[in-house]
């Protein structure tokens, strides 16, 4: 089960995420392809630019902890993702505002290093990735938008079938999968940095906490149920006559006789402001 899309829609121009999307596959075309046939070469490309905690708690090599975010393993590693930079970034950035969100995608990466580091603190074993700090993001995601609607593909043998559920359902259980298999799995022996996934994950949704409670805390929740603050989108999947492959086309709440527009995050009062032309304070879920 992997997420494909979310039906929230951003009202900025993510173009920190995109930028960092093309980032990373750039960075990983620039090394990849001529050394993934050969692991000596991978190997000592990884030695100077991946994190290894034991040097790092060293002194040594202390750029690895930023250069280490934007490498990746193979073609897998990197596809996914980006895939959920692309889905959950785009509010995170809307949220935060451009500069905001970059800072918050570096210091997620640096708590998902944290993380790894402290859950073996001799490793000799290097890691890449940016899912760190995307996990980061996903955690400021939940934080805000528990009840956002996420399409995830799930594939049972030769059965394909997408299903809508809400955030904190599918980030949720990512999140107690990076807990169980981080507990279950030899640290020493290397693959997936779970610690590292649950460091960044934590890392995110501590970090936004500050803007989550200017914005009432339980009460923002109480205010729009957990879902987004503004007109969500469906997704209609439409047959054609001229081709067997269904077209799936994005339309807003309203289009299809859902919920009015709600604003955006930019507008949302503050807890304890007015909003505007002299109305009485705003009182969380009580408005």
């Amino acid at each position: 089960m992997f997420p494909i899309r979310d039906h929230n829609p951003s009202n900025r121009t993510p173009f920190v995420t995109w930028g960092l999307i093309i980032l990373n596959v750039a960075i990983f075309f620039g090394y990849y392809p001529e050394r993934a046939g050969s692991e000596v070469l991978l190997s000592a490309f990884f030695a100077d630019w991946a994190l290894v905690p034991a040097e790092v708690l060293a002194g040594q090599d202390m750029h690895t902890v930023l250069t280490s975010m934007f490498l990746h393993g193979g073609w897998m590693h990197l596809i996914g993702n980006m895939l959920f930079l692309w889905i959950f970034g785009d509010n995170m950035e809307d949220l935060l505002g451009h500069l905001g969100f970059l800072a918050f995608y570096l210091v997620s990466g640096l708590g998902a290093a944290a993380g790894q580091i402290l859950a073996d603190t001799g490793s000799t074993i290097p890691m890449v990735g940016a899912s760190g700090a995307i996990a980061g993001v996903m955690g400021g995601y939940l934080l805000f938008f528990p009840r956002a609607r996420i399409d995830v593909l799930v594939i049972i043998f030769i059965l394909i079938k997408i299903f809508t559920i809400p955030a904190w359902l599918m980030l949720g259980l990512w999140f107690g999968l990076q807990l169980v298999n981080g507990l279950s799995m030899d640290v020493a022996g290397g693959g997936v940095a779970y610690w590292a996934h649950a460091g960044g994950f934590v890392a995110g949704a501590v970090l936004v906490l500050p803007a989550w409670l200017r914005r009432g805390g339980p009460a923002f929740w109480s205010r729009w149920h957990g879902r987004p603050p503004h007109d969500e989108v469906s997704y209609v999947v439409e047959r054609r006559r001229t081709s067997p492959i269904p077209r799936v086309r994005r339309v807003t709440t309203n289009e299809t006789g859902g919920h009015v527009a709600r604003g955006d995050l930019s507008r949302i009062p503050r807890s304890g402001t007015r909003r505007g032309g002299g109305g009485s304070p705003w009182r969380g879920g009580r408005g």
